[in-house]
C-alpha cells in the first residue's frame, strides 16, 4: 500500500533532500560500516573486501513483489531475471507454467488485454463498503454480539476519519500549490527568467509589495529543496487518497475481472511488470541487486542476483489474492528470496497469503517483509501480512519482517515512522534518506521500511550465494542472530511533539540492525562446524 511508501513525498517535503544529494559520501551509507565509518550501515563492502574476496557466488533469483519495475533502468537491466524458457512476444506459454510471455516476471493487477490497475482503494474502503450493504440499517441491540457487527463500527469511523482528513490535507496542499504557482509567476516575470536561485530570490528589491510577498514565499520552498514539480506531485499523492482510496464509488476491479475473494486459480493477469507507476519497485529492486561497481548510479546490496518482477501493488492496497499469488509464482519459477515492501491494516482473506507462505518455508524459500511505516507497535497492532495464525502461532520459520533505522547510533536510530515489535518485527535495517534507482535511468532519494526490507533482502541474497548449502531458515536464523546489538534509550517511534525513550533492544526479536559482515562470519562458522 501506499502508506508504506508516501513517506518518500513527506521526506521530499520537510526536509531538504539536495543536500542528501550532493553529498556522495552519504549516498551509499546503508552498505558503510558501523565502526570504520561511523555509520549505521550493513558492512556490505566490508563484508565483500575482507570475508568474501575470491570466493565465488552462486547466481540467485531474487523476488521484487511490489508495484512494478522498470527492467530497463540502466544500473538494473542486466540483473533483471529472464525466464530462460519462455521466447518473448510469441504469445504461447513456451514452458507450461499457465502465464504467457512471462519474460521477466508477471503483472497480477491486470488482464490479457494488457490493461493495468494504476489506482485502487485501502482494503479499510473496501470493507466498510462491503459491511455497509449489510449492517448500514442495522439495529444495534439485535446485532451486538456478531463480531462482523462489530468490526463494522469500528471501519464506518475510521473510514470517515480518515476520508475527512485526507480532504482536508488535500485542501490544504491545493491551496499551498495554487499560491505557489501564483508566487512563481510573479517572480519569474520580475527577473525575467523561468528558472532562479535562491541567491536570485534573496537579491530581489522592489516596492511592488507582491513581488516581495512572492519571493519570500518562493525562498522558503526553495531553502528547503522544494520545487514546483515536488508539489505537483506531492498534490497528486495526496489527491489520489481522496479520488481512490477513500473513494467508495471506485472500483477498479473490472480491469482484472475476477472475484477476488475467491482464490480458485491463479493464472490471471498479464506480463506488463513495470506497470503505469514503476518508481517504488525501481526503487527497491535497486537497494536489492543495482549492478555494483559499474561507476554509475548505486550499489545494491547483493552482487549475484537476477531480479524477478512480481506486480501485485496497485497505487491502493493490494489485495490478499494477488500477494498470496505472486508469492506463489515466485515461489514456483525460482525465487530463493522474496522481498515485499508493502503492507496494510486490515486483511481479509488472510488465509489467502498463509497458506502460500507455508509453501514458502516448505519450499526452502525465505521472505522478507517490510514492517510499515505508522510508527505503531504490531505486536499490539497487526500491519499485514502478518506471521502470526488466528492463534498466535508463528506461520513461517523462513519469514523475516524489517524495521528502518537511520545512519547515526543515538536516541533518533529507529526511524520515527517506523513499525516495532519486541515478537514481530525481527531485526532493523537501513531505512532513512537511503539513494536509489528511479525510473528512466534517474537516481534519487527515499525513506520507508520498504527501503529497508530490500537492503535486508539483498543481505540474505548474499548469504544465498555464498552460501549455498544453508536453508532459508538458517539463513533468517543467522540474519538475526548477527544483528549487531544497540543496547541504548532511544526515541520510541511515532507521532507525536512529547518522545518517549525505550531500549532499542526492545523494538525488535534482534535488539539490532542487519549486519552482512557477522552474517557472513556466523554462516562461515556454521558451516566449517558442519564439515567437521
Amino acid at each position: 500500500m501506499k502508506k508504506l511508501f508516501i513517506i518518500i513525498i513527506s521526506v521530499l517535503l520537510f526536509s531538504n533532500l539536495n543536500a542528501q544529494k550532493n553529498t556522495n559520501k552519504l549516498l551509499d551509507w546503508y552498505n558503510k560500516d558501523v565502526k570504520s565509518d561511523k555509520t549505521f550501515g550493513v558492512s556490505t563492502e566490508k563484508a565483500y573486501t575482507k570475508l568474501l574476496k575470491g570466493k565465488t557466488p552462486q547466481p540467485i533469483i531474487v523476488a521484487i513483489i511490489d508495484g512494478g519495475t522498470d527492467v530497463n533502468h540502466e544500473d538494473l537491466q542486466s540483473v533483471i531475471w529472464t525466464n530462460p524458457k519462455e521466447i518473448a512476444g510469441n504469445g504461447i506459454d513456451d514452458d507450461h507454467n499457465g502465464y504467457i510471455d512471462d519474460i521477466h516476471g508477471w503483472n497480477f493487477i491486470g488482464n490479457a488485454n494488457g490493461d493495468c490497475v494504476h489506482w485502487d482503494n485501502l482494503e479499510l474502503t473496501r470493507l466498510f463498503r462491503k459491511l455497509d450493504a449489510k449492517y448500514a440499517n442495522a439495529e444495534a441491540d439485535k446485532f451486538a454480539k456478531d463480531p462482523d457487527y462489530k468490526l463494522y463500527l469500528e471501519v464506518k469511523a475510521k473510514y470517515h476519519n480518515k476520508l475527512k482528513e485526507a480532504k482536508a490535507q488535500y485542501a490544504q496542499i491545493q491551496e499551498m500549490y495554487t499560491k505557489m504557482q501564483a508566487s512563481d509567476s510573479i517572480v519569474a516575470k520580475f527577473l525575467n527568467k523561468k528558472e532562479y536561485t535562491k541567491e536570485d530570490l534573496a537579491a530581489i528589491k522592489s516596492d511592488d509589495k507582491d513581488v516581495i510577498t512572492s519571493a519570500a514565499y518562493m525562498k522558503k520552498w526553495t531553502e528547503r529543496g522544494i520545487t514546483m514539480s515536488e508539489m505537483k506531485d506531492y498534490l497528486k499523492q495526496v489527491g489520489a487518497q481522496v479520488n481512490y482510496h477513500y473513494n467508495l464509488d471506485f472500483d477498479p476491479r473490472n480491469i482484472v475481472g475476477d472475484n477476488y475473494e475467491v482464490n480458485s486459480s491463479p493464472y490471471y493477469g498479464n506480463n506488463n511488470v513495470t506497470g503505469p507507476d514503476a518508481f517504488h519497485g525501481t526503487f527497491v529492486a535497486g537497494n536489492v541487486g543495482a549492478i555494483r561497481n559499474n561507476g554509475i548510479g548505486v550499489n545494491g546490496v547483493a552482487g549475484s542476483v537476477k531480479l524477478m518482477i512480481v506486480r501485485v501493488v496497485p497505487d491502493g492496497d493490494e489485495r490478499d489474492k494477488d500477494v498470496a499469488n505472486g508469492i506463489l509464482y515466485a515461489i514456483n519459477n525460482g525465487a530463493k528470496v522474496i522481498n515485499m515492501s508493502f503492507g496494510k491494516a486490515y486483511s481479509p482473506q488472510k488465509k489467502f497469503v498463509d497458506s502460500v507462505m507455508r509453501i514458502a518455508e516448505a519450499k526452502d524459500v525465505l521472505v522478507v517483509q517490510a514492517a510499515g511505516n505508522d510508527g505503531q507497535n504490531i505486536d499490539e497492532i497487526p500491519n499485514y501480512p502478518q506471521n502470526r495464525d488466528a492463534n498466535n502461532m508463528i506461520i513461517s520459520r523462513s519469514w523475516i519482517t524489517v524495521g528502518a533505522c537511520s545512519m547515526k547510533k543515538g536516541k533518533d536510530l529507529p526511524a520515527s515512522f517506523s513499525n516495532y515489535g519486541k515478537k514481530n518485527v525481527d531485526v532493523f535495517a537501513p531505512g532513512v534518506e537511503l539513494w536509489g534507482c528511479e525510473p528512466d535511468n534517474k537516481y534519487g532519494s527515499a525513506s520507508g521500511t520498504s527501503m529497508a526490507s530490500p537492503v535486508t533482502a539483498g543481505l540474505a541474497a548474499v548469504l544465498r550465494s555464498y552460501f549455498p548449502e544453508l536453508s532459508a531458515i538458517e539463513i533468517k536464523d543467522i540474519i538475526v542472530k548477527s544483528a549487531v546489538k544497540y543496547t541504548k534509550e532511544v526515541n520510541c517511534p511515532g507521532e507525536g511533539l512529547v518522545k518517549t525513550t525505550i531500549a532499542f533492544s526492545e523494538l525488535s526479536i534482534s535488539g539490532g540492525v542487519a549486519n552482512l559482515y557477522n552474517a557472513v562470519k556466523l554462516a562461515d562458522d556454521i558451516m566449517k562446524a558442519k564439515k567437521k
